[in-house]
Protein backbone atom coordinates (compact mmCIF):
# COMPACT_ATOMS: atom_id res chain seq x y z
CA UNK A 1 0.00 0.00 0.00
CA UNK A 2 1.48 3.33 -1.07
CA UNK A 3 1.42 5.76 1.87
CA UNK A 4 2.37 9.39 2.39
CA UNK A 5 5.96 8.55 3.30
CA UNK A 6 6.40 6.51 0.14
CA UNK A 7 4.98 9.31 -2.01
CA UNK A 8 7.27 11.83 -0.33
CA UNK A 9 10.24 9.59 -1.11
CA UNK A 10 9.22 9.14 -4.74
CA UNK A 11 8.68 12.88 -5.12
CA UNK A 12 12.15 13.58 -3.71
CA UNK A 13 13.62 11.14 -6.23
CA UNK A 14 11.80 12.87 -9.08
CA UNK A 15 13.09 16.27 -7.98
CA UNK A 16 16.65 14.97 -7.64
CA UNK A 17 16.66 13.37 -11.08
CA UNK A 18 14.88 16.30 -12.77
CA UNK A 19 15.62 19.55 -10.93
CA UNK A 20 12.86 22.03 -11.85
CA UNK A 21 15.32 24.89 -12.21
CA UNK A 22 17.29 23.13 -14.95
CA UNK A 23 14.73 20.81 -16.55
CA UNK A 24 12.50 21.82 -19.44
CA UNK A 25 8.89 22.14 -18.36
CA UNK A 26 7.47 19.39 -20.60
CA UNK A 27 10.36 17.08 -19.78
CA UNK A 28 9.63 17.50 -16.08
CA UNK A 29 5.90 16.87 -16.54
CA UNK A 30 6.56 13.74 -18.62
CA UNK A 31 8.93 12.44 -15.94
CA UNK A 32 6.34 13.15 -13.25
CA UNK A 33 3.72 11.19 -15.20
CA UNK A 34 6.10 8.26 -15.71
CA UNK A 35 6.89 8.25 -11.98
CA UNK A 36 3.20 7.78 -11.16
CA UNK A 37 2.91 11.19 -9.53
CA UNK A 38 0.53 12.82 -12.01
CA UNK A 39 -2.73 11.53 -10.49
CA UNK A 40 -1.67 9.05 -7.83
CA UNK A 41 -5.03 7.23 -7.72
CA UNK A 42 -4.74 6.17 -11.38
CA UNK A 43 -3.24 2.75 -12.21
CA UNK A 44 0.50 2.22 -12.48
CA UNK A 45 1.77 3.00 -15.95
CA UNK A 46 -1.00 5.55 -16.51
CA UNK A 47 0.36 8.35 -14.38
CA UNK A 48 -0.55 6.84 -11.02
CA UNK A 49 0.36 4.32 -8.34
CA UNK A 50 -3.06 2.93 -7.34
CA UNK A 51 -2.74 5.09 -4.22
CA UNK A 52 -5.59 6.70 -2.29
CA UNK A 53 -6.82 9.80 -4.08
CA UNK A 54 -6.44 11.85 -0.90
CA UNK A 55 -2.65 11.47 -1.06
CA UNK A 56 -2.40 13.60 -4.20
CA UNK A 57 -2.13 16.61 -1.90
CA UNK A 58 1.12 15.23 -0.47
CA UNK A 59 2.75 15.17 -3.90
CA UNK A 60 1.35 18.54 -4.93
CA UNK A 61 2.63 20.23 -1.77
CA UNK A 62 6.16 18.83 -2.15
CA UNK A 63 6.35 19.87 -5.80
CA UNK A 64 4.95 23.34 -5.16
CA UNK A 65 7.52 23.91 -2.41
CA UNK A 66 10.28 22.94 -4.84
CA UNK A 67 9.02 25.37 -7.51
CA UNK A 68 8.10 22.59 -9.94
CA UNK A 69 5.91 23.51 -12.91
CA UNK A 70 2.29 22.40 -13.08
CA UNK A 71 0.39 21.31 -16.18
CA UNK A 72 -1.67 24.53 -16.39
CA UNK A 73 -4.89 22.79 -15.35
CA UNK A 74 -7.18 25.67 -16.28
CA UNK A 75 -6.07 25.43 -19.92
CA UNK A 76 -6.65 21.67 -20.10
CA UNK A 77 -9.56 21.41 -17.68
CA UNK A 78 -11.88 19.54 -20.06
CA UNK A 79 -9.25 16.88 -20.65
CA UNK A 80 -8.39 16.52 -16.97
CA UNK A 81 -11.85 16.78 -15.51
CA UNK A 82 -14.02 15.07 -18.13
CA UNK A 83 -12.12 13.15 -20.81
CA UNK A 84 -9.59 11.43 -18.54
CA UNK A 85 -12.06 9.84 -16.07
CA UNK A 86 -14.17 8.62 -18.99
CA UNK A 87 -11.20 7.14 -20.85
CA UNK A 88 -9.99 5.49 -17.65
CA UNK A 89 -13.37 3.83 -17.04
CA UNK A 90 -14.38 2.87 -20.57
CA UNK A 91 -11.25 3.04 -22.71
CA UNK A 92 -9.27 0.08 -23.98
CA UNK A 93 -5.71 -0.42 -22.77
CA UNK A 94 -4.46 0.97 -26.07
CA UNK A 95 -6.67 4.06 -25.76
CA UNK A 96 -5.48 4.72 -22.22
CA UNK A 97 -1.83 4.48 -23.26
CA UNK A 98 -2.38 6.70 -26.30
CA UNK A 99 -4.43 9.50 -24.77
CA UNK A 100 -3.80 9.90 -21.03
CA UNK A 101 -0.16 11.00 -20.97
CA UNK A 102 -0.31 13.81 -23.57
CA UNK A 103 -3.64 14.85 -22.04
CA UNK A 104 -2.20 15.23 -18.55
CA UNK A 105 1.07 16.81 -19.68
CA UNK A 106 -0.92 19.36 -21.69
CA UNK A 107 0.49 18.53 -25.10
CA UNK A 108 -3.03 17.81 -26.37
CA UNK A 109 -6.04 19.94 -25.48
CA UNK A 110 -9.51 18.38 -25.41
CA UNK A 111 -13.01 19.71 -26.03
CA UNK A 112 -16.49 18.31 -25.47
CA UNK A 113 -18.80 17.75 -28.47
CA UNK A 114 -22.12 17.16 -26.71
CA UNK A 115 -24.65 20.02 -27.00
CA UNK A 116 -26.45 20.72 -30.27
CA UNK A 117 -28.75 23.55 -31.44
CA UNK A 118 -31.74 21.24 -30.96
CA UNK A 119 -30.39 19.18 -28.07
CA UNK A 120 -29.09 21.22 -25.17
CA UNK A 121 -31.16 20.69 -22.05
CA UNK A 122 -32.54 17.50 -23.64
CA UNK A 123 -29.13 16.18 -24.63
CA UNK A 124 -30.41 12.67 -25.39
CA UNK A 125 -32.41 14.12 -28.31
CA UNK A 126 -29.18 14.81 -30.21
CA UNK A 127 -29.28 14.34 -33.97
CA UNK A 128 -25.63 14.14 -35.04
CA UNK A 129 -25.42 10.84 -36.93
CA UNK A 130 -22.63 8.27 -37.05
CA UNK A 131 -22.99 5.54 -39.70
CA UNK A 132 -20.76 2.46 -39.74
CA UNK A 133 -18.65 1.96 -42.85
CA UNK A 134 -16.25 -0.95 -42.47
CA UNK A 135 -13.86 -0.20 -39.64
CA UNK A 136 -14.84 3.49 -39.58
CA UNK A 137 -17.82 5.63 -38.62
CA UNK A 138 -18.90 8.52 -40.85
CA UNK A 139 -20.18 11.41 -38.75
CA UNK A 140 -22.35 14.33 -39.86
CA UNK A 141 -23.94 16.95 -37.65
CA UNK A 142 -23.46 20.12 -35.65
CA UNK A 143 -22.36 20.82 -32.09
CA UNK A 144 -22.55 24.12 -30.23
CA UNK A 145 -21.20 25.92 -27.13
CA UNK A 146 -17.95 23.99 -27.49
CA UNK A 147 -15.30 25.48 -25.22
CA UNK A 148 -11.69 25.22 -26.46
CA UNK A 149 -12.66 23.70 -29.83
CA UNK A 150 -10.38 26.27 -31.51
CA UNK A 151 -7.34 24.95 -29.63
CA UNK A 152 -8.31 21.30 -29.18
CA UNK A 153 -6.54 18.30 -30.68
CA UNK A 154 -9.26 15.85 -29.63
CA UNK A 155 -12.95 16.01 -28.82
CA UNK A 156 -15.16 13.66 -26.83
CA UNK A 157 -18.21 13.15 -29.04
CA UNK A 158 -21.61 11.51 -28.68
CA UNK A 159 -23.55 10.71 -31.84
CA UNK A 160 -26.65 8.78 -32.81
CA UNK A 161 -25.86 5.38 -34.27
CA UNK A 162 -29.37 3.87 -34.18
CA UNK A 163 -32.42 6.08 -34.86
CA UNK A 164 -34.83 3.13 -34.56
CA UNK A 165 -34.62 2.82 -30.78
CA UNK A 166 -35.57 5.28 -27.97
CA UNK A 167 -33.34 8.32 -27.79
CA UNK A 168 -31.21 7.24 -24.82
CA UNK A 169 -30.47 3.82 -26.32
CA UNK A 170 -29.18 4.72 -29.77
CA UNK A 171 -26.16 6.84 -28.82
CA UNK A 172 -22.47 5.90 -29.08
CA UNK A 173 -19.45 7.69 -27.63
CA UNK A 174 -16.35 8.49 -29.72
CA UNK A 175 -13.04 10.32 -29.64
CA UNK A 176 -12.98 12.77 -32.58
CA UNK A 177 -9.82 14.09 -34.23
CA UNK A 178 -10.33 17.86 -34.36
CA UNK A 179 -7.72 18.18 -37.13
CA UNK A 180 -9.85 16.12 -39.52
CA UNK A 181 -10.65 18.15 -42.68
CA UNK A 182 -14.36 17.46 -42.11
CA UNK A 183 -14.29 19.38 -38.79
CA UNK A 184 -15.07 23.09 -39.09
CA UNK A 185 -14.84 25.30 -35.99
CA UNK A 186 -16.55 28.70 -36.00
CA UNK A 187 -16.29 31.23 -33.17
CA UNK A 188 -19.36 32.25 -31.15
CA UNK A 189 -18.82 35.79 -29.92
CA UNK A 190 -20.27 36.26 -26.48
CA UNK A 191 -21.63 39.17 -24.48
CA UNK A 192 -18.09 39.66 -23.09
CA UNK A 193 -16.75 40.36 -26.59
CA UNK A 194 -14.68 37.18 -26.54
CA UNK A 195 -15.28 33.90 -28.34
CA UNK A 196 -14.18 31.18 -25.96
CA UNK A 197 -17.16 29.12 -27.18
CA UNK A 198 -17.52 27.72 -30.67
CA UNK A 199 -19.93 25.93 -32.95
CA UNK A 200 -18.53 22.84 -34.65
CA UNK A 201 -19.74 21.43 -37.97
CA UNK A 202 -18.96 17.77 -38.73
CA UNK A 203 -19.16 16.86 -42.40
CA UNK A 204 -18.19 13.35 -43.43
CA UNK A 205 -15.81 13.04 -40.49
CA UNK A 206 -14.26 9.59 -40.51
CA UNK A 207 -13.69 8.18 -37.02
CA UNK A 208 -12.06 4.74 -36.71
CA UNK A 209 -13.94 2.24 -34.60
CA UNK A 210 -10.75 2.01 -32.53
CA UNK A 211 -11.68 5.49 -31.23
CA UNK A 212 -15.03 4.37 -29.88
CA UNK A 213 -15.38 4.46 -26.07
CA UNK A 214 -17.67 1.78 -24.67
CA UNK A 215 -20.09 -0.44 -26.51
CA UNK A 216 -22.15 0.59 -29.53
CA UNK A 217 -25.42 2.09 -28.29
CA UNK A 218 -24.10 2.52 -24.75
CA UNK A 219 -23.00 6.11 -25.25
CA UNK A 220 -25.54 7.60 -22.87
CA UNK A 221 -24.14 5.59 -19.96
CA UNK A 222 -20.60 6.58 -20.91
CA UNK A 223 -21.68 10.22 -21.18
CA UNK A 224 -23.04 10.15 -17.63
CA UNK A 225 -19.49 9.53 -16.38
CA UNK A 226 -18.35 12.60 -18.31
CA UNK A 227 -21.23 14.78 -17.13
CA UNK A 228 -20.91 13.80 -13.47
CA UNK A 229 -17.21 14.59 -13.53
CA UNK A 230 -17.86 17.84 -15.41
CA UNK A 231 -20.18 19.12 -12.70
CA UNK A 232 -17.66 18.24 -10.01
CA UNK A 233 -14.90 19.96 -12.01
CA UNK A 234 -16.96 23.14 -12.38
CA UNK A 235 -18.65 23.29 -8.99
CA UNK A 236 -16.12 21.55 -6.78
CA UNK A 237 -12.92 23.41 -7.56
CA UNK A 238 -10.45 23.62 -4.68
CA UNK A 239 -10.28 27.24 -3.50
CA UNK A 240 -8.65 29.03 -0.57
CA UNK A 241 -10.80 31.16 1.72
CA UNK A 242 -12.05 34.15 -0.30
CA UNK A 243 -11.05 32.37 -3.46
CA UNK A 244 -13.13 32.84 -6.59
CA UNK A 245 -15.65 35.64 -7.09
CA UNK A 246 -15.99 36.62 -3.43
CA UNK A 247 -12.32 37.65 -3.25
CA UNK A 248 -12.43 40.76 -5.50
CA UNK A 249 -15.72 41.89 -3.95
CA UNK A 250 -14.33 41.60 -0.40
CA UNK A 251 -11.12 43.35 -1.45
CA UNK A 252 -13.04 46.27 -2.93
CA UNK A 253 -15.08 46.55 0.27
CA UNK A 254 -11.97 46.73 2.43
CA UNK A 255 -10.03 49.12 0.20
CA UNK A 256 -12.86 51.51 -0.73
CA UNK A 257 -14.69 52.56 2.45
CA UNK A 258 -16.34 55.47 0.64
CA UNK A 259 -18.39 52.97 -1.39
CA UNK A 260 -19.93 51.25 1.61
CA UNK A 261 -23.59 51.29 2.58
CA UNK A 262 -25.46 49.37 5.24
CA UNK A 263 -27.48 47.43 2.67
CA UNK A 264 -24.37 46.44 0.68
CA UNK A 265 -22.68 45.39 3.93
CA UNK A 266 -25.52 43.03 4.81
CA UNK A 267 -25.56 41.50 1.32
CA UNK A 268 -21.80 41.06 1.26
CA UNK A 269 -21.82 39.33 4.65
CA UNK A 270 -24.52 36.91 3.51
CA UNK A 271 -22.72 36.08 0.27
CA UNK A 272 -19.36 35.74 2.03
CA UNK A 273 -20.86 33.14 4.39
CA UNK A 274 -22.54 31.30 1.50
CA UNK A 275 -19.29 31.27 -0.49
CA UNK A 276 -17.45 29.82 2.48
CA UNK A 277 -20.15 27.18 2.99
CA UNK A 278 -19.88 26.26 -0.71
CA UNK A 279 -16.09 26.06 -0.45
CA UNK A 280 -16.27 23.70 2.52
CA UNK A 281 -18.99 21.63 0.86
CA UNK A 282 -16.71 21.27 -2.15
CA UNK A 283 -13.93 20.01 0.10
CA UNK A 284 -16.32 17.47 1.58
CA UNK A 285 -17.33 16.34 -1.91
CA UNK A 286 -13.69 15.86 -2.91
CA UNK A 287 -13.15 13.72 0.18
CA UNK A 288 -16.17 11.61 -0.79
CA UNK A 289 -14.62 11.07 -4.22
CA UNK A 290 -11.79 9.19 -2.56
CA UNK A 291 -14.22 6.32 -2.02
CA UNK A 292 -15.53 6.14 -5.59
CA UNK A 293 -17.02 7.91 -8.59
CA UNK A 294 -18.84 11.25 -8.27
CA UNK A 295 -22.58 11.06 -7.91
CA UNK A 296 -25.38 13.59 -8.28
CA UNK A 297 -23.89 15.68 -5.47
CA UNK A 298 -21.84 17.39 -8.17
CA UNK A 299 -25.06 18.75 -9.65
CA UNK A 300 -25.84 20.50 -6.37
CA UNK A 301 -22.37 22.00 -6.18
CA UNK A 302 -22.59 23.27 -9.74
CA UNK A 303 -26.00 24.82 -9.00
CA UNK A 304 -24.57 26.72 -6.05
CA UNK A 305 -21.51 27.79 -8.03
CA UNK A 306 -23.65 29.39 -10.76
CA UNK A 307 -26.02 31.20 -8.39
CA UNK A 308 -23.25 32.53 -6.17
CA UNK A 309 -21.14 33.76 -9.07
CA UNK A 310 -24.06 35.70 -10.51
CA UNK A 311 -25.13 37.22 -7.18
CA UNK A 312 -21.60 38.14 -6.10
CA UNK A 313 -20.65 39.70 -9.45
CA UNK A 314 -23.88 41.71 -9.40
CA UNK A 315 -23.08 42.97 -5.91
CA UNK A 316 -19.56 43.93 -6.97
CA UNK A 317 -20.83 45.97 -9.93
CA UNK A 318 -23.35 47.75 -7.68
CA UNK A 319 -20.71 48.34 -5.01
CA UNK A 320 -18.44 50.10 -7.50
CA UNK A 321 -21.20 52.50 -8.53
CA UNK A 322 -20.42 54.37 -11.74
CA UNK A 323 -17.11 52.50 -12.05
CA UNK A 324 -19.05 49.28 -12.23
CA UNK A 325 -20.58 50.36 -15.53
CA UNK A 326 -17.17 50.53 -17.21
CA UNK A 327 -15.77 47.68 -19.29
CA UNK A 328 -12.12 47.24 -20.20
CA UNK A 329 -12.49 46.36 -23.89
CA UNK A 330 -14.70 44.56 -26.41
CA UNK A 331 -11.90 43.27 -28.61
CA UNK A 332 -12.81 40.02 -30.35
CA UNK A 333 -10.47 37.40 -28.88
CA UNK A 334 -10.44 33.63 -28.76
CA UNK A 335 -8.92 32.94 -25.33
CA UNK A 336 -7.56 29.60 -24.19
CA UNK A 337 -9.15 29.87 -20.74
CA UNK A 338 -11.63 31.87 -18.69
CA UNK A 339 -9.97 34.31 -16.29
CA UNK A 340 -12.57 35.52 -13.79
CA UNK A 341 -10.18 37.16 -11.35
CA UNK A 342 -7.75 38.62 -13.88
CA UNK A 343 -10.32 40.91 -15.49
CA UNK A 344 -12.51 43.74 -14.23
CA UNK A 345 -15.85 43.64 -12.45
CA UNK A 346 -17.79 44.19 -15.68
CA UNK A 347 -16.26 41.08 -17.23
CA UNK A 348 -17.07 38.98 -14.16
CA UNK A 349 -20.68 40.20 -14.21
CA UNK A 350 -21.20 39.44 -17.90
CA UNK A 351 -19.30 36.14 -18.01
CA UNK A 352 -21.05 34.73 -14.95
CA UNK A 353 -24.34 34.76 -16.89
CA UNK A 354 -23.08 31.67 -18.68
CA UNK A 355 -22.49 29.76 -15.44
CA UNK A 356 -26.15 28.73 -15.22
CA UNK A 357 -26.01 27.31 -18.77
CA UNK A 358 -22.62 25.62 -19.19
CA UNK A 359 -22.13 22.19 -17.67
CA UNK A 360 -25.88 21.60 -17.61
CA UNK A 361 -28.53 24.30 -17.18
CA UNK A 362 -29.63 25.10 -13.66
CA UNK A 363 -33.16 23.95 -14.54
CA UNK A 364 -31.96 20.49 -15.57
CA UNK A 365 -29.69 20.23 -12.54
CA UNK A 366 -32.60 21.08 -10.25
CA UNK A 367 -34.43 18.09 -11.71
CA UNK A 368 -31.38 15.89 -11.11
CA UNK A 369 -31.13 16.97 -7.48
CA UNK A 370 -34.87 16.51 -6.96
CA UNK A 371 -35.01 13.03 -8.47
CA UNK A 372 -31.62 11.52 -7.65
CA UNK A 373 -30.77 13.19 -4.33
CA UNK A 374 -34.13 13.95 -2.74
CA UNK A 375 -35.91 10.95 -4.26
CA UNK A 376 -38.89 12.97 -5.53
CA UNK A 377 -41.08 11.50 -8.29
CA UNK A 378 -39.76 11.89 -11.83
CA UNK A 379 -41.42 14.28 -14.21
CA UNK A 380 -43.82 12.60 -16.66
CA UNK A 381 -41.98 11.63 -19.84
CA UNK A 382 -43.91 10.55 -22.91
CA UNK A 383 -40.88 9.90 -25.12
CA UNK A 384 -39.03 7.23 -23.16
CA UNK A 385 -40.28 4.28 -25.22
CA UNK A 386 -40.60 6.03 -28.59
CA UNK A 387 -37.99 5.50 -31.32
CA UNK A 388 -35.89 8.61 -31.86
CA UNK A 389 -36.89 8.84 -35.53
CA UNK A 390 -40.56 9.08 -34.51
CA UNK A 391 -40.12 11.95 -32.05
CA UNK A 392 -41.68 15.29 -32.93
CA UNK A 393 -39.04 17.86 -33.89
Amino acid sequence: MTDAAELTRRTAELLAAHPPATTERLDFLRARFDAGLAWVHFPEGLGGLNAPRSLQAVVDAELAAAGAPDNDPRRIGIGLGMAAPTILKYGTDEQKRRFLKPLWVGEEVWCQLFSEPGAGSDLAALGTRAVREGDDWIVNGQKVWTSSAHTARWGILIARTDPDVPKHAGITYFVCDMTDPGVEVRPLRQITGEAEFNEVFLTGVRIPDAHRLGEIGNGWRVAQTTLNNERVAIGGMRLPREGGMIGPAATTWRERPELRTHDLHQRLLRLWVEAEVARLAGERLRQQLVAGQPGPEGAGMKLGFARLNQEISGLEVELRGEEGLLYDEWTMRRPELVDFTGRDAGYRYLRSKGNSIEGGTSEVLLNIVAERVLGLPSEPRTDKDVAWKDLAR
